[in-house]
């Protein structure tokens, strides 16, 4: 079992789930010299998950730790999205015509279980441990004489144990490490009633990626970048999409938009198989006649293998506490968003470097205090921008998604009379929010527009 950092040593890192949030928290880690763990649920790396899109916002950081080029070689850039009626009728072209000349990048779309190993390959190996679930958590007692004594512990189902100084949750949508630190907060009577309700469940996905395809049978794989072609059901609580991606690949997607009460009994199944394979035969089944530019999506279903295919449901909360003690949550543990605008990664990853940012600066005098100062630190600088993106998504979701009486109302308000650039200039806006990891060189400017000041280190750099 491993011992809590001692005075004058960086705090030891036990980091709790290795999705993207948490892998890319430990590669800048990895660079600060803080010391770090992660700890993974599942057994092995699974390719789940299908179309994974990023934007500006997170772009230098990933040139900061030189991984931006070999991200390059397996994404597109898109021209934007083209919205259909279940009949082909083209709806609206949402162009990002100008975006890049703006904000320096395009937003890009990749396969995401590449993104991942990507990601993965950053981490040495043994500083990762896989099949390891959480089962209880013990947040030490402060000692006001011996700031440096405490220290937080993880059980793991395996009977194995670990000890660190600050514990990181980022363990997804019903994080163990949350649960954990909100019932010591309930019973200390601190859980706001916001974080005591459970997360709102509107849709339900299912997602997956073919094998590699007949360019000619489908032609747009020759070119460079991806078509991004969304179909809106007519009179069906579907909506449905697909990406080219490289190799000659195809993404795409199902949305179902669920009752009010809809999977409500189905938690423990959601909580054990997220993103898993489990119960798609029969929605496949369902969706298989539904029409797309290239046919019917039946036979892109056909040519994905069934393991790569996954029903997840898309739930939504802003938790209102992220931090208490020694323990902080990042990602979808702290904020679960829809994947609407594609935002949910973007903000987790985006969590990742400010965490890093506040973690360097307190490494050399890792008191009790100071852990707590840079959590807080974190949440002040992050909250503000997710609860933006927070809130977007959820409009944006019912724009794309809703098939309500006022859901299709509103898509016909926005999709039918929004002007172009108003459209553009809110991309472009928030693609100006660009947090990089200051212990790193940055990332040189590009575009037009200057990106929003970043708050500085405190630490001087080594």
């Amino acid at each position: 079992m491993a011992s809590p950092a001692s005075p004058l040593s960086p705090p030891k890192v036990l980091i709790v789930g290795a999705g993207v949030a948490g892998l890319l928290l430990g590669a800048l880690l990895e660079r600060a010299k803080i010391p770090y763990v992660i700890f993974e649920r599942a057994a092995t790396v699974k390719p789940l998950g299908a179309i994974m899109s990023v934007n500006a916002s997170i772009l230098p950081v990933f040139e900061q730790i030189g991984i931006y080029d070999d991200l390059m070689k397996f994404s597109y850039t898109t021209d934007g999205m083209y919205i259909y009626d279940e009949n082909l009728n083209l709806i609206r072209h949402n162009s990002n015509e100008g975006v890049k000349e703006a904000i320096g990048y395009g937003p890009l779309v990749f396969s995401r279980p590449k993104f991942y190993d990507l990601l993965l390959a950053q981490i040495p190996t043994d500083k990762i441990h896989f099949n390891k679930k959480v089962v209880s958590i013990e947040h030490g007692e402060e000692i006001e004489k011996n700031p440096f004594g405490s220290h937080v512990k993880i059980v793991c189902a395996d009977n194995t144990s670990y000890e660190g100084d600050i514990l990181v949750g980022a363990d997804g949508t019903y994080s163990a490490v949350r649960q954990s630190l909100y019932k010591d907060l309930r019973e200390k009577n601190l859980l706001p009633k916001n974080d005591m309700q459970a997360l709102k469940i509107g849709y339900l996905t299912m997602v997956g990626t073919t094998d590699p395809l007949d360019v000619n049978t489908y032609p747009e794989l020759k070119d460079d970048f991806s078509h991004f072609h969304f179909v809106i059901g007519n009179g069906k609580p579907h909506t449905w999409h697909t990406f080219t991606v490289p190799e000659n690949k195809m993404c795409w997607g199902v949305q179902v938009q669920l009752t009010k009460d809809a999977g409500s009994e189905d938690k423990s199944a959601r909580d054990e198989a997220e993103w898993g394979p489990q119960g798609t035969e029969a929605m496949i089944k369902e969706v298989r006649d539904f029409t797309t530019p290239y046919g019917p999506l039946g036979k892109i279903i056909d040519a994905t293998p069934r393991e790569r295919i996954s029903k997840v449901y898309l739930e939504e909360k802003l938790f209102d506490t992220w931090h208490y003690g020694r323990t902080v949550l990042i990602g979808d543990a702290a904020h679960k968003m829809s994947p609407s605008q594609g935002q949910g990664a973007v903000n987790a990853l985006e969590d990742a470097v400010i965490l890093a940012n506040c973690l360097y600066d307190i490494a050399e005098t890792p008191t009790y205090q100071n852990i707590t100062e840079a959590f807080k630190e974190y949440k002040e600088q992050r909250f503000p921008h997710v609860k933006f993106h927070f809130q977007d998504s959820a409009m944006k979701a019912r724009l794309v998604f809703g098939q309500t009486w006022s859901d299709q109302l509103l898509r016909k308000i926005f999709v039918g009379y929004m002007p172009q650039y108003v459209r553009l200039n809110e991309i472009i806006k928030a693609g100006t929010y660009k947090p990089q990891c200051l212990f790193l060189p940055l990332a040189p400017k590009r575009g037009t527009k200057d990106p929003l000041p970043q708050k500085p280190l405190k630490r001087k750099l080594l």
